[in-house]
């Protein structure tokens, strides 16, 4: 039996997964970290914390399996995508907390970009809508405010990347300092098309080149050993990485133009592979790379972003305590046929695509006396299958392909309730995969090809099994109904921030 690892770095936690050859999870282990909230709509995490946690989730795992690290053939990363960390590439130690993607500092200078009318020519440049959600203006911060970060980067004593690259520097004993495709198509400074860092970005932003991670592929590509002093005392080759989502579309093998999946976690992410071909949005959507082999042409993909999705729950359970766990939270929204005319619109951070309203702030409408705890419970849920229509519908307008089903994956998927109002909200079957570890899996499967575990993307394809199918029971008359109010009460989001 050959055994291939996935650490898969998310926004609340850090798992590592051992999948055999045939892409069945063989054990895990996972940790929480802190969420740092240093002003409203500021948040970071700490990277040493990150990366502590990331090897005891590998050691711990092994333990669990009797497995040594000479036992696994190659470990694939996949992450949080658009969160950067600023470190010293001798000795290791970062500058500052990571700025999470979640995170709004930058809105400012985006703002000052787009009233400079320059949002036109960054979308061509790097496929991406301007947004502080991405790297760019979070790298920008962090040169203007960090003491002689500067000085540092002019003499080569300061490097930014996003997750995939920490980890994968750490790995390989501070040797390798990369950044996969898929993450640099996430930081608005690369030519979605040559996959290389673009001058004017650079200039911008400010940003030095040097100080960035080189672009490698996704798959095909070995980027280092693991140390013998590592989790894995052994050296284990480092050879995939994709961001989280772009894992979790080659892990639901995604792999022809069309087929898209739906992502359900702390945000939530829709993407349709556009094949070879880059297709321009006119809806508010990102183009993206999907993924990069070596000499071959990448893949794209459309893209749209949710903010607030599973953590949505999580806010009605910490914050409201409205109830104590999800499933309780799932249970009372069983109780009630519909919302009872109750809408959210979780707006924490203002709204992703397709509206990118950095302005907009969650509301809760539509309340009368006849609104109880199980309808708010209900339309808690609703709103993630609301705002995964929107992107839908979008990514349908923009690449002129009718989608007949969806692939879904994430710990919200969990919820029947939820799953079974997407496929009435949609109008085509809803399907989760037999593993729905996906992003994890993705990135196992993209070390795996590396590594010569699997022959093909072919092989691939013949592992996905279907495990649960939602097809649409609601009448469209009122589906029509329910989208007509929640656009309603997205407009009352709107215009909050000044």
């Amino acid at each position: 039996m050959r055994y291939i690892g996935a650490l898969d770095q998310g926004t609340t936690s850090t798992r590592f997964i051992v999948f055999s050859e045939q892409g069945e999870i063989c054990g895990s282990h996972q940790l929480e970290h802190r969420q740092i909230y240093p002003k409203p709509g500021w948040v970071e995490h700490d990277p040493m914390e990150i990366w502590r946690n990331s090897e005891i989730c590998i050691r711990e795992t092994l333990s669990k399996l009797g497995l040594r690290g000479s036992d696994i053939s190659a470990v694939g990363i996949t992450n949080q995508r658009e969160t950067i960390i600023a470190w010293d590439p001798e000795t290791g130690v970062p500058y500052h907390n990571a700025i999470v993607w979640q995170d709004l500092r930058g809105a400012k200078l985006i703002d000052s970009l787009k009233q400079q009318g320059l949002e036109a020519s960054i979308q061509k440049t790097t496929g991406l809508i301007p947004s502080p959600y991405f790297s760019a203006s979070k790298i920008r911060w962090l040169l203007a405010n960090v003491p002689d970060l500067r000085k540092q980067v002019s003499q080569g004593r300061a490097v930014f990347g996003t997750i995939d690259s920490w980890l994968i520097y750490n790995l390989t004993g501070k040797k390798a300092l990369v950044t996969d495709a898929t993450n640099a198509s996430r930081y608005m400074l690369m030519d979605i098309r040559r996959l290389e860092w673009d001058p004017a970005m650079l200039k911008l932003f400010g940003v030095p080149e040097k100080a960035l991670p080189r672009i490698v592929s996704s798959t095909g590509e070995v980027y280092g050993l693991t140390t013998q002093d590592g989790p894995f005392s052994f050296a284990v080759p480092v050879c995939g990485a994709m961001g989280d989502q772009q894992a979790a579309l080659f892990g639901q093998a995604c792999f022809d133009p069309g087929q898209a999946k739906c992502t359900y976690g702390t945000g939530c992410f829709l993407l349709q592979n556009t094949g070879t071909k880059l297709c321009r949005s006119k809806s508010g959507l990102l183009t993206t790379v999907a993924y990069k082999a070596p000499n071959k042409p990448p893949v794209y993909a459309l893209e749209g972003s949710i903010a607030v999705a599973g953590s949505l729950v999580q806010w009605a359970r910490d914050s409201l305590k409205m109830v104590k766990t999800p499933q309780e939270l799932d249970l009372a929204a069983s109780e009630v046929s519909d919302c009872g005319g109750v809408y959210v619109v979780p707006a924490f951070s203002g709204l992703f695509a397709p509206y990118w309203r950095s302005d907009a702030r969650g509301i809760i409408a539509g309340l009368t006396g006849f609104a109880t705890r199980n309808h708010i419970c209900r339309a808690i849920l609703e709103s993630t299958a609301f705002q995964a229509y929107d992107i839908f519908k979008a990514i349908e307008s923009d690449s002129k392909v009718k989608m007949t089903e969806l692939k879904v994956d994430g710990g919200l998927t969990n919820s029947d309730p939820l799953m079974a109002f997407q496929a009435d909200v949609l109008r085509v079957p809803v399907i989760r995969p037999a593993i729905v570890e996906t992003t994890a899996l993705g990135a196992a499967y993209a070390a795996g090809l590396t590594a010569g575990v699997f022959n093909g993307t072919e092989e691939l394809t013949l592992h996905w099994k279907q495990e649960k199918r939602w097809d649409p029971k609601l009448d469209e008359k009122t589906v029509r109904a329910k989208v007509r109010f929640w656009k309603k009460a997205v407009e009352r989001t709107l215009d909050w921030v000044d």
